[in-house]
């Protein structure tokens, strides 16, 4: 499954309408049929929530795999 933003109105195969700007779960199939009508279009990055990385940045990683003691 693929969290998706609608870009314009959609009724999906259950007759369930959701309005544009929604964001939706749906399968790849789905999905492929979705960005062929132009009804969601592809987003770079970006998490579930629509934000980008929440995490640590930077190159001074402190992890478990981190060159620095």
């Amino acid at each position: 499954m693929v969290y998706v933003k609608l870009e314009s109105d959609w009724t999906d195969g259950d007759g369930v309408a959701h309005s544009a700007g929604e964001s939706v779960d749906v399968d790849a199939a789905t999905l492929a049929v979705l960005q062929a009508e132009g009804i969601v279009s592809e987003q770079s990055g970006g998490g579930k929530d629509g934000t980008d990385w929440a995490g640590p940045t930077g190159t001074n990683w402190a992890g478990p795999t981190s060159a620095t003691p």
